[in-house]
């Protein structure tokens, strides 16, 4: 494929679908798998907002209750891709579902958990039911879709997690302050199979295929399946992988510490901490949709902006999160994270977008796992387990001080990968060709 052609793809499947489609059922299916993304995340993050609880009541250190949040990630990280692939053989609906069931019985027992160990090995099982949910879920969001929304809607999709840990946080405080912080576990365990039991009833593997946009030819079920090798062929998917998990890092450090840090830093009760640092996680949930959106109209007619406009979200949020934690406590310094937190995971929507460009249709749920594999090893799981071990040594304020400058690295990345980027949209071509 020549430089005149590499948007192709990108337009390729508004005329490949069906004449008659469903203009609803898509959304419902938007609807709902976003809704249990929802869940995923209240279930993971409702951990942050009882940490000074626990912290207290079980004489945990800082390295253990970051230990907490990161089994999640982890396990996420180290499943997300086996299980991607066993779900596109097995069926993606019976997979979400049951995925849906184990992380919501999970929650539950960490409601029922009596000490540490007990706590950890129940949140073990949670990142066990979590781990492929968000590519296989985004994998069946984006088969119902155009080509031309998939920036704004892989932004959006990814931002439901952000979105789900406001909500878990929120309410997990609220709940753990009134209640006791057991009926924080149990109330987002509730959540979780109602909305099974919703997804079961309306989605199935049958309306999915009615409802499908075919991106590519060899989409269609005696198609071309590209080996697995391909997933990793090219530098800039390498790269793309790599500076998509970097600039989670401190998005998930965010996520994690938030709460701890308005309880120590401003001295408010859980609750109130949880509240405050829910607006700051909005934030990072909101930035996800909007320079998803942005990104799609920048990229327009020229796909190669995407990587631009990753970098350029990666620098506003090194800037502005490395001078609010340097400021001392008061508006200014909310005021400068908050806008930190609105890019810091801004570049989620357009990695996802490049990731779909440079990978065969046939793999790209394993692609996505892949890309979630590197989110959550490189961030989500790295970055709250760093900042625990920093904060153990040298206070929490100087470890989240020290967490942006992983944007450095991630934007290196970036950079690089928007040079090789045409050379692997021409390797991609090639492989399609023999399709």
């Amino acid at each position: 494929m020549g430089p005149n052609t590499t948007t192709a793809p990108d337009t390729i499947g508004e005329t490949a679908a069906p004449a008659r489609r469903s203009r609803v059922y898509p959304w419902i299916v938007f609807a709902l798998t976003f809704g249990l993304l929802l869940s995923d995340y209240m279930s993971r993050q409702v951990l942050s907002a009882v940490f000074p609880l626990l912290k207290t009541e079980w004489a945990l250190t800082d390295s253990q209750l970051a230990s907490l949040s990161s089994i999640v990630a982890l396990m996420v990280g180290l499943l997300t891709l086996p299980l991607s692939l066993l779900a596109d053989r097995w069926g993606r609906v019976k997979s979400l579902l049951l995925m849906a069931v184990l992380w919501s019985a999970a929650t539950l027992l960490c409601a029922l958990a009596t000490n540490y160990e007990q706590m950890l090995g129940a949140r073990f099982l949670v990142g066990v039911g979590e781990a492929a949910y968000g590519s296989v879920g985004i994998a069946v969001v984006l088969s119902v879709f155009a080509p031309r929304v998939h920036s704004a809607l892989s932004g959006a999709f990814m931002g439901g997690g952000s979105f789900g840990s406001v909500i878990g946080v929120a309410l997990g405080g609220v709940i753990a302050v009134n209640l006791g912080w057991r009926w924080s576990f149990a109330a987002m365990a509730v959540f979780g199979l109602i909305l099974v039991a919703l997804f079961r009833a309306l989605v199935s593997e049958r309306k999915l295929t009615d409802a499908a946009v075919l991106d590519d030819p060899a989409d269609t079920p005696t198609g071309f399946r590209a080996p697995l090798s391909s997933l990793f062929s090219t530098p800039a998917v390498v790269l793309a992988y790599i500076g998509g998990g970097l600039q989670m890092f401190t998005a998930g450090v965010l996520l994690a510490w938030l709460p701890s840090f308005f309880n120590r830093s401003y001295g408010l009760a859980p609750d109130k901490a949880g509240a405050m640092a829910s607006i700051f996680v909005l934030a990072v949930g909101s930035g996800m949709v909007v320079c998803g959106i942005i990104t799609d109209r920048v990229s327009r007619n020229d796909p190669t902006k995407k990587w631009t406009t990753a970098v350029v979200y990666g620098v506003l949020s090194l800037v502005f999160l490395g001078a609010g934690f340097q400021m001392p406590s008061g508006s200014t310094q909310l005021i400068l994270i908050g806008i930190g937190a609105f890019f810091s995971a801004g570049s989620s929507g357009p990695i996802a977008a490049m990731v779909a460009n440079l990978t065969h249709s046939s793999v790209r749920a394993s692609a996505f796992g892949t890309l979630t594999l590197a989110n959550n090893l490189l961030g989500l799981a790295l970055g709250p387990f760093v900042v625990g071990l920093l904060a153990d040594r040298f206070g929490l304020v100087t470890a989240l001080q020290i967490a942006p400058l992983i944007y450095v690295v991630a934007i290196v990345a970036l950079i690089l990968g928007e040079r090789a980027y045409p050379a692997g949209r021409r390797k991609l071509a090639a492989l399609t060709a023999i399709s």
